[in-house]
């Protein structure tokens, strides 16, 4: 699939006149990590072109620009984008548009929140995910209170250090888990080092 994306042209752009993103704690630093194109994001997309989707009400978390769910969405998945940059709404709007895509479901989500209006999901992806201290903690947490009784996560990670940490906060919550080696060239000729983290549960059997 080809995908015209907009992104952010400059990687250190802050701009937050309203303080929404300030109020959301988002810190000038972490401002322009929404408006990127993550090698990732990338492999997380190319993993969906090929992922059984029928029947499956899946989730993007950390959504950014949301390449993977575009891809689901072009797919003809039911997909949820969630993110709390408050600009990804518009950003995802236009990718939308440049593509001939029909509006796709996004909703607001910060980890550490309690959304009861968000709902249960059988697949939860994500890229990239865990690059600071507290978030295996967090997305852990997060992604029980939204996994249906019978759940696939998979998370695209670039063999951050806290990885190891929210694989033990999955296994603590009784998710089963394997770990691929996603190494690879990517289209630009640059490396790419990571790894697929799935995990799984089934709780349906015990709902019979």
């Amino acid at each position: 699939m080809d995908f015209h994306i907009r992104s952010l042209l400059d990687h250190q752009q802050y701009h937050d006149p309203e303080l929404e993103a300030e109020n959301l704690g988002i810190s000038p630093e972490s401002w322009p990590l929404f408006g990127q194109v993550w090698p990732s994001g990338q492999v997380l997309a190319h993993t969906m072109l090929t992922m059984e989707l029928e029947g499956k009400r899946i989730l993007e978390v950390g959504a950014g620009l949301a390449l993977a769910s575009l891809v689901v969405h072009r797919r003809g998945g039911d997909v949820t984008a969630s993110d709390y940059h408050p600009l990804i709404p518009g950003f995802l709007a236009e990718n939308l548009r440049l593509n001939d895509l029909g509006p796709i479901n996004y909703q607001a989500a910060k980890w550490s929140d309690i959304n009861d209006d968000l709902g249960l999901f059988d697949m939860i992806i994500g890229s990239d995910v865990i690059y600071e201290r507290e978030q295996p903690a967090q997305l852990a947490d997060f992604i029980d209170r939204h996994s249906a009784d019978l759940v696939d996560v998979y998370i695209v990670d670039p063999n951050r250090p806290n990885r190891s940490k929210f694989c033990r906060e999955m296994a603590e919550l009784e998710y089963a888990s394997q770990i691929t080696c996603m190494n690879r060239v990517m289209n630009n000729g640059e490396a790419y080092k990571g790894s697929l983290l799935h995990f799984q549960r089934d709780d349906s059997r015990f709902n019979q």
